[in-house]
């Protein structure tokens, strides 16, 4: 058992069948006997007192404020890592995934508000369908296995950190409560001295992590949200150190936790949508509709149409060994929402349940389309593998 445990854990798809799975469980538990557990279990109250600092919240956000500005925080260190060494390290590296995430969030929020033009009400979901959930997608396009080229797969990875840096400006812009300008004050004290840090080049983790644990909870007192500390962090952890990166060892450390643990509980915590008393003009209704049309049409003719102008006007060139089929095929892929999209939803919803509800359902099931529809069409359009029998000729001694 521990051995298959293993040889799963190994797999580039895990982190996103946890995920798969942890919706399900609570997809199930929402809709069975097994409801009022649920939310009894999500609304357990849990407080953290120190002095006059008091938090006490439910289990759902301790999950969504705390544990998600966890997973930020490897956001932030995956797109300065990117930024500095990686996919978008250059101009020309960066522009073609640069064009193709603008157009893959312009397009969904387009999709989105034309198909909600009538209803104010639902105007405050028009980011949900803009972003892409790294780890579904990445999943889906590792179960083929070595056809995918690399290229490819940097395409998605550089497309996707860029859409997350969008989410992020997204919710900083959009997605704020007010401003309470002495917490604001604290968690611009923080950052100062998180700046100080990697002026100083401190290479020691632990006072970037209290400073970042202050500013978090600042961030939180003051009406953004508390995930942007996290991102905040990320950009101010050096990534070259005297003898080690501090960075790469905290990314590293984090991935595991983020991919196997904080991951799944967000899934199991936010896909429970209850179906009771929903009827099919519910699940018809414009918000399911706009959001899965975002992330089933907007997504892919956003991130193609993008590329291909990038392309024909000079702006840039496509990545080695890549043509545009690969590139619609992959664009299909990205309307898996998921995980960003549930949590911006959170945000939009906040205090309408039966919208929330809605808005989830959408995810749900646009995220479901685009996964099966990517999948199909990058089987179809990457080179098929070699029959058995040749592989086996190739390996014969001569």
């Amino acid at each position: 058992m521990s051995r298959v445990l293993k040889r799963f854990l190994a797999m580039e798809s895990a982190a996103g069948v946890l995920l798969i799975i942890a919706a399900l469980i609570a997809m199930l538990m929402a809709n069975t006997a097994l409801a009022g557990i649920y939310q009894e279990v999500l609304n357990t109250s849990i407080q953290l007192r120190i002095g006059e600092l008091d938090l006490h919240k439910p289990l759902l956000l301790w999950v969504n404020d705390g544990l998600m500005a966890v997973f930020f925080l490897l956001v932030g260190l995956e797109v300065k890592r990117e930024m500095v060494e990686g996919a978008l390290c250059t101009r020309e590296k960066a522009l073609f995934p640069a064009l193709a995430a603008i157009g893959g969030m312009l397009f969904p929020a387009l999709w989105f508000m034309l198909l909600n033009l009538g209803e104010p009400v639902n105007q405050s979901g028009w980011a949900i369908p803009a972003a892409t959930d790294i780890a579904f997608a990445l999943g889906v396009m590792t179960l083929l296995g070595k056809r995918v080229p690399l290229s490819l797969k940097v395409f998605l990875l550089a497309l996707a950190i860029i859409d997350d840096l969008g989410a992020i400006i997204i919710i900083a812009l959009f997605y704020n409560h007010g401003l309470e300008l002495t917490a604001l004050a604290s968690a611009g004290l923080g950052i100062a001295g998180l700046m100080w840090l990697n002026r100083a080049r401190v290479c020691n983790l632990v006072p970037y992590l209290v400073l970042g644990w202050i500013v978090w909870v600042a961030v939180l007192k003051s009406g953004l949200h508390a995930t942007l500390a996290g991102v905040i962090l990320g950009f101010l952890i050096p990534l070259y150190g005297h003898r080690f990166s501090p960075s790469k060892q905290l990314e590293q450390f984090l991935n595991p936790w983020c991919g196997f643990m904080i991951l799944p509980l967000f899934a199991f915590a936010n896909a429970g949508v209850s179906l009771e008393g929903l009827s099919f003009a519910d699940l018809s209704s414009t918000l399911p509709l706009g959001i899965m049309a975002g992330l089933l049409l907007g997504k892919p003719m956003g991130i193609f149409l993008f590329s291909w102008l990038a392309v024909r006007l000079g702006y840039a060139q496509l990545p080695a060994g890549v043509g545009f089929r690969q590139i619609f095929a992959v664009s299909v892929l990205c309307g898996i929402g998921f995980t960003m999209s549930i949590f911006i939803s959170s945000l939009a919803f906040a205090e309408q349940a039966q919208l929330a509800n809605l808005a989830r359902l959408g995810i749900l099931m646009g995220s479901s389309m685009s996964a099966v529809a990517g999948y199909v069409m990058l089987k179809l359009v990457l080179p098929q593998p070699a029959p058995e029998h040749e592989k086996q000729a190739h390996t014969q001694p001569i």
